[in-house]
């Protein structure tokens, strides 16, 4: 059935045709507002741990008013608790998006940005507060938020089921959107993905699968990287689920388990799981078909995705959030160099890098070099690699204000109530604190508007000089020379010249930042001034 456009009087709320029914909103400060449309149905009963089909097609008109169930998921602890909301929404009927748009109509043709949240594969959900899409709207862009399957349904390997359901729910979403959203008034030719952390490496995997090509014009990556993760580290969380349940580590078996009881094994057994300490854990794997290899090197190596202009970032602290809540930070401290050994194995580096890391963080503790060595591993490192081997069609940023709240720094997550410029709300400023500056999310925003409705946000593409949009303290400026872990290899012979070097001559601006700090030490090795010191 062809998407039809109907609309009522305001009164009664504008309706939409969608391919299954239509659906009935209503209008929020001057902004049509569409909640928990099925883009899929119900994943129960055979449906469970297969992969999405369509939903049956409704008579009438569907009520679209209020967010629909949320994927079952375990609470998060009381420590994350304090930093971030995760409303519970119950119901089966969990594969459901939410659409905010300026003009519910066929005729508008304006860009479209489909938000996937994060939440490491087992949290997180479209009705978060921080995501309302009404400043989207405001500002002319259609925006769609997903659900999708989270946990040991979307992401447990089982030899009994498919992998990677939850990748193929948000799939199944974007199919909907690029056949659906023009009614609301979108562009179907201008769809931006645009995710966080989880959301955000589920983005990497989607724009290089081979299913998915021409479905994205544009994508957003922010704190997290394309990747697949190891088979055998998501099957092993698999077994220990079955081992604590006492069934067979299959699909059947699971389906079997009465949910909760699965949800409280879950997090258990992912308790001591961390970014930073690893562990056993749910994520996308390669699976021959969905995902027919590694999306990074798909996409660095590969042709696929070639036309999908991207940004990339991180926040400058990222791996607080993982370390702070619930002391972590003091015991990595304590454990010292059997913290830091692991660290090391993990990235398969030798001593001299960490000890760049300390030469370039001085007085930082282990907890601090731990944390900064592991995320340049797993999240600068390769979205660095991805802007390299995408020149002229890539922006790079970096986020690095400092929250109010204690100890949290410029941590993973925070840019959240920027980017959706939620911050007055009281979830935002559980992470943030009191008194975020309005100034920086009219600015990163922004930033993500026009990336959305042109590819340009604002700053130059990258290039060999490396421009990395800092949002900071201080007005966003350009740095030249990102975040690299290479750095840390000849860093302690180099910071000493680096620091002489970027002392400023009268009436020249200060270095700003680590990252132009960087920039120094590689014009310095560029010009054999500096040795490497591995």
């Amino acid at each position: 059935m062809t998407a039809t456009t109907t609309q009522t009087a305001e009164r009664t709320g504008p309706v939409v045709g969608t391919p299954y029914g239509s659906v009935r909103g209503r209008y929020e400060n001057g902004i049509a507002v569409f909640r928990g449309i099925p883009y899929a149905a119900p994943p129960v009963g055979p449906h469970r741990f297969r992969p999405p089909v369509p939903p049956e097609p409704w008579t009438g008109v569907r009520d679209a008013l209020a967010f629909g169930p949320t994927a079952p998921k375990p609470p998060y602890s009381e420590a994350f608790a304090k930093l971030l909301s995760d409303p519970v929404v119950p119901g089966d009927d969990c594969l459901n998006l939410n659409v905010w748009t300026p003009e519910p109509g066929p005729g508008a043709r304006l860009p479209v940005m489909v938000w996937l949240h994060g939440g490491a594969l087992t949290r997180g959900s479209s009705a978060v507060p921080v995501y309302d899409g009404h400043a989207f709207a405001r500002d002319g862009v259609v925006m769609v938020s997903v659900n999708y399957r989270l946990g040991a349904e979307g992401y447990g390997l089982f030899p009994d089921a498919p992998a990677n359901p939850g990748l193929r729910d948000q799939l199944a979403a974007l199919r909907w959107v690029h056949e659906s959203i023009a009614a609301f008034g979108g562009d179907p030719d201008r769809i931006t993905l645009f995710g966080q952390s989880a959301g955000a490496i589920s983005i990497g995997a989607l724009i290089a699968a081979p299913q998915a090509q021409g479905l994205v014009r544009r994508a957003v990556l922010q704190s997290g990287p394309p990747e697949a993760f190891d088979r055998d580290k998501v099957r092993r969380m698999v077994r220990r689920m079955a081992t604590r349940l006492k069934i067979p580590a299959t699909a059947e078996a699971f389906a079997a388990v009465d949910r909760e009881l699965l949800l409280r094994t879950q997090a258990d057994v992912g308790r001591l799981s961390s970014p930073v300490l690893g562990g056993p854990t749910f994520g996308i794997v390669i699976d021959g078909d969905l995902v027919p290899r590694d999306p990074l090197e798909a996409l660095v190596e590969g042709e696929v995705g070639r036309s999908v202009d991207l940004m990339l970032g991180w926040t400058r602290d990222e791996y607080r959030l993982w370390l702070v809540p619930g002391g972590l930070h003091e015991r990595v401290d304590r454990l010292g160099a059997v913290a830091l050994a692991g660290a090391m194995a993990r990235c398969h580096c030798g001593v001299e890098v960490p000890r760049g890391y300390r030469a370039l963080h001085p007085g930082s503790g282990t907890a601090e070099t731990v944390g900064q060595l592991v995320t340049d591993h797993l999240l600068r490192y390769p979205l660095h690699r991805l802007a390299d081997a995408r020149p002229g069609t890539s922006h790079v940023y970096e986020f690095a204000w400092p929250s109010n709240r204690p100890d949290l720094g410029s941590c993973h997550a925070l840019e959240l109530g920027f980017v959706f410029d939620t911050g007055e709300i009281p979830e935002s400023a559980k992470l943030a604190g009191q008194g975020a500056p309005q100034a920086l999310a009219d600015a990163m925003h922004g930033a993500w508007v026009r990336f959305a409705v042109d590819g340009d946000p604002g700053w130059q593409p990258w290039d060999d000089t490396h421009p990395v949009r800092i949002f900071g303290e201080d007005e966003p400026y350009v740095a030249h020379g990102p975040r690299d872990p290479e750095f840390a290899l000849w860093a302690a012979d180099a910071v000493a010249k680096a620091k002489e070097a970027a002392v400023p001559a009268e009436g020249a601006p200060p270095v700003r930042s680590a990252t132009e700090l960087r920039s120094v030490v590689r014009r310095l090795r560029r010009t054999g001034d500096v040795r490497r010191s591995s």
